[in-house]
């Protein structure tokens, strides 16, 4: 049975998820698209609750959400707990993201990078490990509590 992956965007990202789907489909993956369905105004948050509650309830262990710049998608997928989400824009940032900070979701901007770009960042984080090692202790500290 092939893992699940996640994918969600806002209006701005809906063409850039959609052209993703197939690439996570050949690399294996059986996608759970969480939205948005088309190109009408929506908010990003909403996309970003969507796939932590995805990851919650089992259905994820990784994802990709797309906004127009990343930023606000991202923001807001790091409000919970189970994710970690680092928002890319080329290969190395995609591949240092798995490998020294287990994220396990990726963010992209489909106004600020292209589809190839995005196609080569999608590629290298989910084909990229986390090498654990001195990364562990740190990424672990990223599940603490800020405040006591």
């Amino acid at each position: 049975m092939a893992e699940k992956v996640a994918i969600a965007s806002d209006h701005a990202g809906y063409g850039l998820k959609t052209a993703l789907i197939p690439v996570l489909e050949r690399l294996g993956f059986e996608v759970l698209d969480l939205g948005t369905t088309g190109i009408e105004s929506v908010d990003y948050p909403d996309f970003a609750n969507a796939l932590a509650a995805a990851f919650r309830a089992g259905n994820a262990r990784r994802g990709v959400l797309i906004c127009g710049t990343g930023i606000g998608i991202s923001i807001a997928a790091n409000r919970h707990p189970e994710l970690r989400a680092a928002l890319c824009h080329d290969g190395l940032t995609a591949e240092l993201a798995r490998r020294h900070n287990d994220a396990n979701v990726l963010c992209l901007g489909a106004r600020v990078i292209g589809p190839e770009t995005a196609r080569d960042c999608v590629e290298t984080f989910f084909t990229t490990e986390f090498e654990g090692g001195r990364h562990a202790a740190r990424v672990a500290k990223l599940s603490q509590p800020v405040c006591k």
